[in-house]
């Protein structure tokens, strides 16, 4: 049962880290809610540490940012505060803070509940995977373009076919389907 909590909590946490400013971040009220605390409590806890958390351990995102980050989380738990709030804010009257892996490293020395510790924990191994992993593709990438330098072109294209496969993926505007004998006749189709 432990094994589950901890597969919950790393999938909950590798879906919290962002990429702002080029930066993997996590949010203030992510965070918060990680440690069974209120986004208010855990800021509160940093500014009266505020000297442990120069910039490039911590920011606070524009509003810009923050607005671009609202439009992507609409099955979030930001999406129900900002139903439930008339600010344009989502409940906040500030952009949330971002704390880079460093910032949340920091805070494990500013929150000291066991709850904390746990979690901060789990959040080091959930950036030490996710740098493992982008190392792994980037990796692998670099493989292939050297195997495709080496061989000759009869087997450029399956290399290129491979680029293709690793890339992120376009939606299909194709349809899929097929339409009953009736329809087809109403439309003039055989």
């Amino acid at each position: 049962m432990a094994k589950d909590k901890s597969l919950v909590l790393m999938e909950q946490i590798e879906g919290a880290i962002y990429v702002f400013r080029g930066q993997r971040v996590m949010l203030d009220a992510d965070l918060a809610e990680l440690y069974g605390v209120t986004a208010g409590r855990l800021n509160e806890a940093v500014k009266r540490h505020w000297d442990r958390f120069p910039n490039d351990f911590l920011f606070q995102l524009t509003r810009e940012e923050f607005a671009n980050l609202k439009g992507q989380l609409l099955g979030s738990h930001l999406k129900s505060q900002i139903a439930m709030s008339s600010s344009s804010w989502g409940g906040r009257r500030r952009p949330p803070y971002a704390f880079t892996e460093q910032g949340v490293a920091m805070l494990s020395s500013v929150l000291n509940s066991p709850r904390a510790i746990r979690v901060n924990i789990e959040i080091m191994r959930a950036f030490v995977r996710l740098r493992r992993m982008l190392a792994t593709h980037a990796d692998l990438e670099r493989k292939l373009l050297e195997l495709g330098k080496k061989y000759d072109t009869q087997f450029k294209a399956v290399f290129e076919a491979i680029r293709q496969l690793m890339a992120p993926s376009q939606p299909s505007t194709k349809k899929i389907g097929f339409l009953l004998r009736e329809k087809r006749a109403r439309y003039g189709k055989k």
